[in-house]
């Protein structure tokens, strides 16, 4: 055999590549791939798209003589040049409005407070009082206007929370009175810090009685927060939602933070944007809500968002007012795209509709719609024969919180359960979806999306357990006590006390009758009993009888010789001077 046909061969791939174009370059059947892909944990079809590395482990794990090499990719990505919206922009560029986030822990009252600077009530259209998407106002405050995002307090939207501190120039994190900094606050002072941005601290809820604002103040300094008061460099702003107290200097901080950090923004160039929001709407289709990060959007612009195109053909501002054209900081709202953008996805100007689409499938191509990289997939590989995994769908109203609910419940699994998410989308429950539930014996749970009466009947007749939710952590808990129910019951054994044999009585095969002095403890029937030589068990038994000077009693006590008929499990020979450990059984169920 020459040298040649022991080499392996190399196949070259970008970033990423299809089931079917894998095999295609294997030479092998697309159900072969897909099988193996599943038997590692991985649902997939023959256009998901996996990584370079996770195509060398399914490669080994078929023993092909096939080497992955990397290229790469030949579309260059021209927004890896693009200014962040927060940074500051040379001469010739207009100055533009500040991107402020409000970001804290939940129920500290950041949708409140943001009901006052704009004079509306959005804290009340919230499930629960919790803020379950990031939503993006504008707001006029002596004759400059402010973008605030609303993010969400609930520790399962820390991706949410995240990407609003990636998108801002500032950063209010709001601190309750009554309650101080707490596992959130943190966490949101972290995605600010990381992202530079400016962090200004309002200490809401100061009405309170039992406002303690020296006690908040000290929990900041803990948290590497010093105010400038105190010597340090925090801008803090004590204000109260309720009675209007400090929001004007509140207001006053964040224009003077925007005057010296002198944000600008090219209002000239082709439009940029990035997807804050998305979901379908009757009649419309997909809307979609954007924060333009430079240039100015037009209706009628042909424009290509993630791997979705089309032409603007609505364009309203955040209000819901129809608007011809909006520039950097602006949150819009636009329909007019051929299907859904994802969360975060990058809106770009094209300046035809053909360029637009081919935009799209270039970006189509070169992003992997896998839900597992390799290095997730080997660990999954290692568990899988130990896992209890239980497969779920997920739909969600819009691609921000889809994405949430989803990270939520992949954070959940543990050594001996998961969750997997089998499929996902945004909008209502779909008969498609409910196949794909019978044929994987999947739970299907909903947020915020509806089950029509027909899709009841369907998912009722297919055995598919459909739940609907509006309060995201109601969501992660059912999903918690589900899995739990998989985990495997702790066995634990307690030493109730021990006897030492001093007869033997009778010993046939179902039954060992002897006696004892009880040195520890007590013992009583119906326990179990380890028996034990020296060190070594050598069998295991119930204790069906007990008796004390003949009579057959409940329970015997240390000091106390008695006799005892035994149910042997297993064979075994019973002698004098062995040992009775007597112990107590408990099934104890475990959670999460």
């Amino acid at each position: 055999m020459s040298e040649e046909t022991n080499e392996r061969r190399k196949v070259e791939i970008t970033s990423s590549v299809t089931v079917g174009e894998l095999a295609e370059l294997l030479e092998l059947p697309p159900v072969s791939l897909i099988g193996e892909l599943f038997k590692n944990g991985i649902v997939a079809t023959i256009n998901q798209k996996i990584d370079a590395d996770t195509a060398q482990i399914i490669i080994d794990e078929l023993k092909l003589s096939v080497e992955i090499v990397s290229v790469s990719d030949s579309v260059a990505t021209e927004r890896l040049k693009d200014r962040p919206i927060g940074q500051r922009a040379g001469k010739g560029w207009r100055d533009r409005s500040p991107v402020v986030a409000i970001m804290g822990h939940v129920d500290h009252g950041k949708t409140s407070l943001l009901d006052k600077i704009l004079k509306l009530s959005v804290a009340s259209g919230e499930a629960g009082g919790i803020t379950q998407h990031i939503a993006a106002y504008q707001s006029t405050y002596e004759g400059k206007s402010v973008t605030f995002l609303d993010t969400p307090g609930h520790e399962a939207f820390s991706a949410l929370r995240q990407h609003g501190a990636a998108l801002t120039d500032m950063a209010v994190i709001v601190v309750a009175a009554d309650d101080g900094v707490k596992p959130q606050t943190l966490e949101a002072l972290r995605f600010a810090s990381e992202q530079s941005v400016k962090i200004i601290v309002a200490i809401t809820k100061i009405d309170k009685p039992d406002a303690d604002l020296s006690k908040v103040k000290q929990d900041l300094v803990n948290a590497g927060q010093t105010p400038e008061e105190w010597g340090g460099d925090t801008v803090i702003a004590e204000v109260s939602s309720k009675t209007g107290e400090g929001m004007d200097k509140l207001l006053e901080i964040i224009n003077l933070v925007a005057e010296v950090e002198e944000l600008k923004a090219d209002y000239d160039s082709q439009a940029r944007g990035i997807v804050i929001e998305s979901h379908t709407r009757k009649g419309v289709g997909s809307l979609v809500k954007v924060l333009i990060t430079r240039g100015e959007i037009k209706k009628g612009d042909n424009i290509v968002v993630g791997s979705s195109y089309g032409k603007v053909r609505i364009l309203k501002s955040w209000s819901g007012e129809d608007i011809d054209s909006a520039g950097p900081s602006t949150p819009v709202q636009i329909s007019g795209l051929k299907s859904l953008p994802g969360f975060g996805d990058e809106l770009n100007f094209a300046s035809s509709d053909r360029d637009a689409r081919k935009a799209a499938e270039s970006a189509s191509s070169q992003s992997g719609s896998a839900h597992m990289n390799s290095e997730e997939l080997l660990r999954v590989m290692s568990r899988r024969n130990e896992l209890s995994v239980m497969p779920i769908m997920v739909k969600a109203d819009v691609a921000g919180s889809l994405r949430s609910v989803v990270d939520s419940i992949q954070l959940i699994a543990t050594g001996e359960v998961e969750a997997k998410v089998i499929g996902s989308g945004v909008g209502d429950v779909t008969e498609s979806d409910i196949a794909l539930a019978s044929s994987t014996k999947a739970t299907i749970f909903c947020f915020n999306v509806g089950v029509s009466r027909s899709m009841e009947r369907l998912a009722k007749n297919g055995g598919v357990k459909v739940r609907t939710y509006k309060i995201i952590y109601e969501l992660i808990d059912e999903v918690k006590t589900d899995l739990s129910k998989l985990l495997v019951p702790e066995v634990k054994d307690t030493v109730t006390g021990r006897l030492i044999v001093k007869g033997v009585f009778r010993t046939t095969e179902n039954e060992l009758v002897c006696g004892g002095e009880v040195t520890k403890g007590s013992i009583s029937k119906g326990s179990r009993a380890q028996v034990m030589r020296g060190d070594k068990q050598i069998g295991d038994a119930e204790i069906s009888s007990v008796q004390e000077r003949s009579q057959e009693v409940r329970e015997v006590n240390a000091g106390t010789m008695c006799g005892l008929k035994l149910k042997p499990e297993g064979k075994f020979k019973l002698l004098e001077e062995d040992r009775l450990e007597v112990y107590k059984r408990e099934i104890i169920e475990k959670t999460l």
